[in-house]
């Protein structure tokens, strides 16, 4: 059953400790990249939704066709779409307007199926389009594999093919699997796998090893151990192996097999998040949360923790406040306050005899209406939601008072 799955895929494994394959990971070879470029697609179903009963149907404008869209006012299945790409379009019957939607995904795709299908039980209910996308991914770093008992375990690495080790017959291991994935995990069927691949592939033989074949006495890794044994290869399936560096023999025996493996939908294609600019949350000015809307990873307590042991002031300033909500303010060094010091149209000093001297207009002068005065008001950078912080404690009759003191007061 398992052979009939697209995604699953015979690929020659070698037990190795190689630099990058942490126990969680794997190292491929360039060329399985290419072997499991049969099973690099991802399909994902779209609704396009429009109503045949009321205002909205899907249809072209036939005065302005579009090579993309089809007659009907669909997307033309088995066509590639990149970002941008008009692929639908819809009849306002109320307005006569058209309007054409376009595909807004980053990564280009080929239509699959399209559908119209029902929504509603009602004669004449809102019906909607059922778009599928297959999207084409190859393996790239960060994809998520499995073996059949549970072994999963990321792509680490793409390494070239020479640069890796081979056997004495000259093959090159498809999969470095890490040893130190296997005493927590316990997975002994993934080793007897290996064997049982290799015998197969040896004999050209289909063997069963199925967990009521064999038993405590005739155990499945004496049986496969006798069929390499008569085929001149090790008793356990290990080979020696050359470097493909320095050409250099190794010192140990490595654990060389075939298993089945099988590509999982974990893709870093849909996971990762990278951000340099984008939208930031107008109340806090901080940039806004979640990979839909283009925003930023979360810099947490643990991350900030290991900026701080790490002594990465800088950078730790950096992240939190220069790359995220800093805000020039002013404040009042007589009084402490952040809140009453803004552009007044009049300012106004207090003379010797502790009257209020109004002064001439000054839109730009920056005055603190608590002290009267425009002398002690200094500028200072903090962060924005400091500033919202303060404003709500003083809607609730809380008074913030800050200490300001220059570097030369500091020293």
């Amino acid at each position: 059953m398992l052979a009939m799955l697209w995604y699953y895929q015979t690929h020659v494994l070698a037990l190795l400790r190689h630099g990058g394959n942490f126990p969680t990971s794997r190292i491929f070879t360039c060329l399985s990249e290419a072997v499991l470029a049969t099973s690099n697609l991802c399909f994902v179903l779209d609704l396009s939704h429009g109503e045949r009963s009321c205002s909205t149907v899907f249809m072209t404008d036939p005065n302005r066709p579009c090579k993309s869209i089809s007659p009907d006012g669909l997307p033309i299945e088995g066509r590639l779409y990149a970002d941008g790409d008009p692929y639908y379009s819809t009849l306002d019957l109320e307005t006569g307007l058209y309007r054409i939607h376009k595909y807004d995904h980053t990564e280009r795709a080929f239509c699959g199926l399209v559908r119209i299908i029902e929504t509603t039980g009602n004669i004449g209910g809102k019906f909607c389009a059922l778009i599928q996308w297959r999207f084409q991914r190859n393996p790239i770093i960060g994809d998520k594999f499995a073996s059949r008992h549970g072994q999963k375990g990321i792509n680490s690495f793409l390494w070239p093919t020479e640069s890796l080790p081979f056997s004495e017959g000259g093959m090159v291991p498809d999969i470095i699997f890490n040893p130190h994935g296997f005493p927590s995990r316990m997975t002994i069927g993934m080793m007897i796998e290996s064997m049982a691949g290799k015998s197969a592939a040896v004999n050209g033989m289909t063997y069963d090893a199925s967990p009521f074949v064999f038993n405590e006495k005739k155990t499945a890794i004496e049986y496969f151990g006798k069929l390499l044994t008569l085929a001149g290869y090790n008793y356990y399936g290990n080979e020696t192996m050359y470097s493909g560096v320095d050409g250099r023999e190794m010192e140990a025996q490595i654990f060389f097999g075939i298993v089945y493996y099988q590509r999982l939908r974990h893709m870093i294609a849909d996971k990762y998040q990278v951000r340099s600019t984008g939208p930031c949350d107008p109340v806090t000015k901080q940039p806004v949360k979640g990979r839909k809307k283009g925003g930023g990873i979360r810099f947490g307590e643990m991350e900030r923790d290991a900026m701080i042991a790490h002594g990465a002031t800088f950078c730790l300033q950096d992240r939190l406040f220069n790359c995220s909500d800093r805000d020039t303010s002013y404040i009042c060094k007589k009084c402490g306050s952040l809140i009453s010091v803004f552009k007044a149209a009049k300012a106004f000093i207090r003379n010797e005899r502790g009257d209020n001297t109004e002064l001439c207009d000054k839109s730009e002068v920056q005055f603190c209406h608590s002290c009267r005065s425009e002398k002690d008001v200094e500028i200072i950078q903090i962060p924005h939601v400091f500033s919202y912080l303060v404003a709500e404690l003083a809607a609730m009759n809380v008074r913030t008072v800050l200490s300001v003191k220059s570097l030369n007061d500091c020293r």
